[in-house]
């Protein structure tokens, strides 16, 4: 068990680890991997696993990877989590250890992330061996994040079982490093995707009267659903509609007979999220007969809207105020930007919290997530290292002390 008779400094001995923390972060960093393609970044991880002397099981969910800190007495279990994957994207931050791989980018930090949880591992572990966990911390290294596929492959593979929290954590560069952002209940929204198939009359651009045109069509639906949102829904409930691609002809003289489009439907509340799909589809059909084309919509539920906890939000943010300080907290804005840790939370109680990646000043004018030159400041390493284990051994330590006064 735990003892305040030797009290271990988990942000002082994190600090300490911040040069490794670094070379880690910076490893992966050089060598993205896409969603459902982490092997090599997999097999760094097991690697540094191997070195600490955690046992883990590999290829969870994908290229996943489940490690575990396990009192021999057994105990209660919280997870910890992070994900692995990058994106499709040309870095052009200039940095000396800048993606060696065209066209590829850890434009989300998960590079970060990766290196915190690896960081969160060691420091449990010096700490098991010199007393005892209360019980079993475990440690989810998640691939496929970004393509809304990971979390759910991963409770597949038994991730869930048997854990009574479930914690993680988002760089944020918008925030300065050293800061952290939490908010209760909804943090995040809810990612569904719609696919659009419209289908007209081909014929000459020169000669509409003899084809049926879906792209006209397809501008209609367009404007008509963001109907949805203005017209529909109450202004004070958050939604976004978004058609992100529209695919139709390659010749500036020709009516196509097909038009195709994508987009992404976000809002916060579940209950509102029930009634989208067919108030999107009325809106497709009826539209498209208004125009005489054929429609077919495809409504793809993805991520759930990311639902803190009551109680595990407040003992996170008891936490972070002890290890870091009351004033280096602040409440998170919500954003409807998804993150599949939603799908977690949906099944096990748990929180999840902003940290802060940005320059000390002006974190305001930083280039965000997901932007080519987005970059983090490598002082939050350790901060994040030491939440999460610092989160790990209080919540187990308040859950095995409720076992014990049973």
């Amino acid at each position: 068990m735990i003892s305040s008779r030797n009290p271990f400094d988990m942000l002082a001995q994190a600090k300490r680890l911040a040069p490794a923390l670094t070379e880690w972060r910076r490893e992966l960093h050089r060598f993205p991997e896409l969603s459902l393609e982490e092997s090599e970044t997999a097999e760094r991880i097991c690697r540094e696993l191997d070195r600490i002397g955690i046992p883990y099981r590999a290829n969870v969910g994908g290229h996943g990877i489940i490690a575990e800190i396990r009192n021999e007495n057994g105990g209660p279990l919280i997870a910890l989590r992070a994900d692995i994957d990058a994106l499709p994207i040309q870095e052009e931050t200039d940095l000396d250890f800048a993606s060696e791989r065209p066209g590829l980018m850890h434009a989300c930090g998960h590079d970060a992330h990766t290196a915190m949880l690896i960081g969160a591992a060691e420091l449990l572990e010096q700490l098991h061996r010199q007393q005892s966990l209360p019980g079993i911390v475990r440690l989810l290294f998640q691939p496929a994040e970004e393509v809304n596929a990971g979390a759910n492959a991963m409770i597949m593979d038994g991730a869930l079982q048997d854990v009574r929290e479930l914690y993680g954590l988002h760089n944020l560069p918008t925030l300065p490093a050293g800061k952290v952002a939490t908010k209760q209940g909804p943090l995040m929204g809810s990612v569904d995707r719609i696919e659009i198939t419209l289908e007209g009359k081909g014929g000459h651009g020169a000669i509409p009267d003899q084809s049926i045109d879906p792209i006209v069509c397809a501008a209609a639906i367009i404007q008509s659903l963001q109907g949805i949102v203005s017209r529909e829904l109450s202004p004070f409930e958050p939604v976004v509609v978004t058609i992100g691609s529209i695919t139709s002809g390659n010749a500036n003289n020709v009516i196509p007979q097909y038009a195709m489009m994508t987009g992404t439907v976000r809002t916060f509340n579940p209950e509102v999220r029930v009634t989208l799909p067919e108030r999107i589809e009325r809106i497709v059909n009826h539209v498209a007969e208004g125009h005489r084309c054929k429609a077919r919509l495809k409504y793809i539920e993805q991520v759930p809207v990311l639902m803190n906890h009551w109680e595990q939000t407040e003992a996170t943010e008891a936490i972070i105020d002890g290890l870091i300080g009351r004033e280096a907290r602040e409440e998170a804005k919500p954003t409807l930007a998804g993150e599949d840790f939603s799908v977690y939370l949906n099944e096990i109680p748990g929180c999840f919290f902003w940290l802060g990646s940005g320059p000390p000043d002006n974190a305001d004018s930083a280039y965000g997530l997901h932007h080519p030159k987005y970059t983090l400041n490598e002082e939050c390493l350790p901060v994040g290292a030491a939440l999460l284990a610092e989160i790990a051994v209080n919540r187990l330590q308040v859950l095995a002390d409720a076992v014990q006064k049973t």
